[in-house]
């Protein structure tokens, strides 16, 4: 189980995140504090442009209310 903004989230969530620039992706996997995030279209940026998949930890994820 992880948090991200003090609450709990789950597989099919949305969070964001910022890896080069601020972006957002659907949590496929949980593994402790580690979220597996997906965007079907690719992210942005230098960094991860054009991935699919990305690994973040929660901590620096927030959720866009």
């Amino acid at each position: 189980m992880a948090q991200v903004d003090g609450q709990t989230v789950k597989v099919g969530d949305y969070v964001s995140f910022k890896c080069d620039i601020e972006q957002s992706g659907r949590i496929t996997r949980i593994d402790g504090n580690r979220l597996t995030l997906e965007n079907p279209y690719g992210f942005d940026g230098g960094y991860i442009g054009g991935q699919t998949v990305t690994t973040e930890l929660a901590e620096d994820c927030w959720i866009e209310g």
